[in-house]
């Protein structure tokens, strides 16, 4: 009775009110000027009107600017996803993107699209909203640095690194003094011109580098410290200089360049002397996760900003106040982390593409239709590689590296990406670069960049290894070799229990190996070392509790599937196990591991078996396969507590689950496992060789193995602890929706290895 009493007063007071507001409006009405009195409009007149405000609304400058920012976003992803596939850098289809919807590509070949999109008058709220993006940006840099590194390792990386700076900076004022010569710049001073050449082929982009030493699992090794090192030095170094030459270039000589050079100095040193020591007390106190409240970031975010807003106010750019900002952060990497969480994803996700598309609307490639200009491109190509590359790899040789390490620390310095863009674009607003010249340093910038992960693969294929001892890989083939493919530590332990199983009586002839991999672009390279450490510390205690011997993985990859298809084929791995943690029975997840499956498992066989199963679930794209496939047989634990396997039941479907004779005879073995085989459709009696193998096995193993063709009831489900199917035949039962699927324990799904 309350609840219609509620609805009757509701529906009465919604009524009055809006009674008594069409009164009101209807009285008003009356009050208008009679100019103001219009007729009844036609229905045509109505539509007019609304086209005409449509038409408007979508010329507003907010319309406008979400407009672009939502074209920007999808771009960007795109390209970044497809260079993610080809074993590029995020950043490169970022570039790419930026140059794809400026006037190189969309401007010229749909102008009037272009136009709209991007008039020429909202091209200034872009170029705001981009430098936010780049000052929240510069501010992470300045975090990820480790100065903790830098004092252990200074000697050898400042050597190095200022190899890879002086070297090509001087190549780059001599080459300015040819493109002076053949190309002058209207109304730019030589010095000028040349020192923004000079520092444009010195520049190397220390995230990109970061990135690629973590992709590549190279963290850890000597190269790896040395190279962030390196550039860690670079990048300090660098903007040290560049913000001199900023100073230069505004003043218009050295002489009025050293006022704003001493205030610069005195900026420093107020940062270093008295923010700094503030900053590390109130991240002493308040550096925790937890404690980081609202307050204390907003204390953060005013010294981000002061910083930048001084340095912009010197005359020595704002990004450099943004990135100073972040180097005299707290350096408790657990501080650091959580802070670059509330700023990483709004700055490099939606800002910073901002910043790429920016630099794409000024880059004009069209504006090099002459073969002479191209060839000046070439040459500053030539310039850029020989100054970084050589430089750095000669530097390196001197100190003591070996020739394979001094080459890949040339081919990571080399790397210049969204770095280079934004010391070319503070060229390009000061007047320094023309728009031609801008266009062919943009294509520099590109070219250092993509060429630095086909240099590293060449420098390890002249330097590979040579192949191991005969006798060492007879020993290696000997053992039954595993690998665990967790994402959560529950998952893991749950694996390294099923590998137990299929092990426990032989461990000297087994190899058991725990991977994990982080996503690249959720880790930093300062937290790598904590985060490992992390992912295994659980596995590990389990693994010692259980007496088994485990090696671990520890790799960062932005492709997660094809990274686990590659550490299991070069290990050349048994067996590989990946877990589910999640009930398959809530809700449709067979499709989204199904999926991953099917990618990774011997594609032309599993493929076709599972789409032509007529699976509710299986509706991925028929064409999108990895060409990549795994060698071992793989196995995905569905686990609902999985600890045991002294009760595993073995559902026969189909003709083809012969192989998994295999694992009944490890499980059977190793844990002394009851197994019950049961044949659903009697195919054991229309497959002899699949009833002689049991057979076979049942006189080996004596009262361990049942076959039966009788359905089990709810009590003998629960006894069970594990489930050992082909994933075929989960399939085939899956759709057939049978009454006993909740009853099941955890299920271990098995495909098969390669023919």
């Amino acid at each position: 009775m309350r609840k219609y009493r509620n609805t009757i007063f509701y529906v009465v007071l919604v009524g009055t009110l809006l009674g008594v507001m069409y009164w009101v409006i209807h009285l008003g009405a009356q009050l208008e000027a009679p100019e103001l009195l219009r007729g009844e409009k036609t229905s045509q007149g109505a539509w007019k009107d609304f086209t005409s405000t449509l038409f408007h609304s979508l010329q507003h400058p907010l319309a406008i600017l979400l407009a672009q920012i939502v074209t920007i976003i999808i771009a960007a992803r795109i390209m970044g996803w497809i260079c993610i596939k080809i074993k590029q850098p995020v950043v490169i289809g970022e570039m790419l993107a930026g140059i794809i919807l400026g006037p190189s590509l969309l401007g010229l070949y749909f102008p009037e699209f272009s136009h709209t999109l991007f008039p020429v008058e909202s091209l200034s709220n872009l170029q705001f909203l981009s430098q936010i993006g780049l000052i929240l940006f510069m501010f992470i840099i300045g975090m990820e640095l480790d100065l903790n590194v830098l004092r252990n390792k200074a000697h050898d990386a400042v050597v190095i690194s200022h190899a890879s700076i002086v070297i090509p900076f001087t190549l780059g004022i001599s080459l300015a003094y040819f493109l002076y010569l053949f190309h002058p710049p209207t109304n730019v001073e030589f010095l000028s011109y040349s020192l923004f050449i000079g520092i444009s082929m010195s520049i190397t982009a220390f995230p990109v580098l970061a990135r690629i030493i973590q992709e590549r699992g190279l963290q850890k090794s000597k190269l790896g410290a040395m190279a962030i090192t390196c550039a860690a030095a670079d990048d300090i170094t660098a903007w040290c200089i560049l913000a001199v030459v900023i100073a230069i270039v505004k003043a218009g000589d050295f002489a009025s360049a050293l006022y704003t050079i001493g205030l610069a100095v005195a900026y420093v040193l107020i940062m270093i002397k008295i923010v700094r020591p503030f900053l590390m007390r109130v991240g002493e106190v308040k550096g925790s996760k937890e404690a980081l409240s609202k307050p204390v970031v907003a204390i953060f975010f005013i010294v981000l900003l002061l910083s930048a807003y001084a340095t912009e106010v010197i005359g020595i750019h704002a990004l450099f106040g943004a990135f100073m900002a972040g180097a005299i952060m707290p350096e408790g990497s657990r501080f650091r982390t959580a802070f670059i969480e509330k700023i990483e994803d709004v700055s490099t996700l939606l800002l910073l593409p901002l910043f790429f598309v920016y630099t794409g609307l000024r880059t004009q490639i069209g504006l090099l239709n002459d073969p002479q200009l191209w060839m000046i491109t070439v040459g500053i190509i030539l310039v850029a590689v020989i100054g970084k590359f050589a430089g750095s790899t000669l530097a390196a040789r001197f100190v003591g590296q070996s020739w394979k390490d001094s080459l890949s620390i040339g081919a990571l310095m080399n790397t210049r990406g969204l770095m280079e863009l934004i010391v070319l674009n503070i060229g390009y607003d000061l007047g320094v670069l023309s728009a031609e010249l801008f266009s062919m340093m943009v294509v520099m910038a590109l070219v250092t960049t993509f060429m630095t992960g086909p240099s590293l693969d060449l420098i390890n294929f002249l330097y590979r290894p040579k192949k191991s001892l005969l006798q060492q890989d007879i020993q290696d083939k000997s053992k039954f070799k595993i690998l665990l493919s967790f994402a959560k530590s529950n998952t893991g332990i749950s694996l390294l229990y099923l590998a137990d199983a299929l092990t426990l009586k032989s461990k000297k002839n087994a190899e058991i190996t725990a991977l994990h991999i982080e996503p690249s672009n959720e880790l930093h390279h300062y937290e790598v070392e904590t985060q490992e450490l992390d992912s295994f510390r659980e596995i590990k205690q389990v693994a010692q509790q259980l007496e088994q011997p485990i090696q671990t993985v520890f790799k960062i990859s932005s492709d997660i599937d094809s990274e686990i298809v590659q550490t299991s084929n070069e290990r050349d791995q048994d067996l590989l196990l990946l877990g589910v943690s999640e009930s398959i029975y809530e809700g449709s997840l067979l499709g989204r591991f199904l999926d991953f499956t099917t990618r990774i498992v011997n594609p032309e066989k599993l493929f076709h078996t599972v789409t032509n199963a007529e699976s509710p679930f299986t509706t991925f794209d028929r064409n999108q396969q990895i060409n990549a496939k795994v060698n071992a047989m793989v196995g995905i634990l569905i686990d609902k507590g999985f600890v045991k396997a002294k009760r595993v039941i073995v559902p026969v479907v189909l003709k083809n689950d012969e192989f998994l004779c295999e694992m009944i005879q490890r499980l059977i073995q190793h844990s002394d496992a009851q197994i019950i085989v049961w044949d659903l459709n009697q195919v054991l009696r229309n497959t002899a060789g699949f009833k002689e193998k049991l057979r076979q096995l049942e006189q080996l193993v004596p009262n361990h193995l049942t076959i039966t063709e009788r359905e089990l009831n709810r009590e003998a489900w629960q006894e069970q602890d594990l489930m050992l199917i082909s994933l075929p035949s989960w399939n085939k039962i899956v759709n057939k929706k049978v009454h006993w699927l909740p009853f099941t324990p955890s299920t271990l799904l098995m495909a098969d290895r390669k023919p």
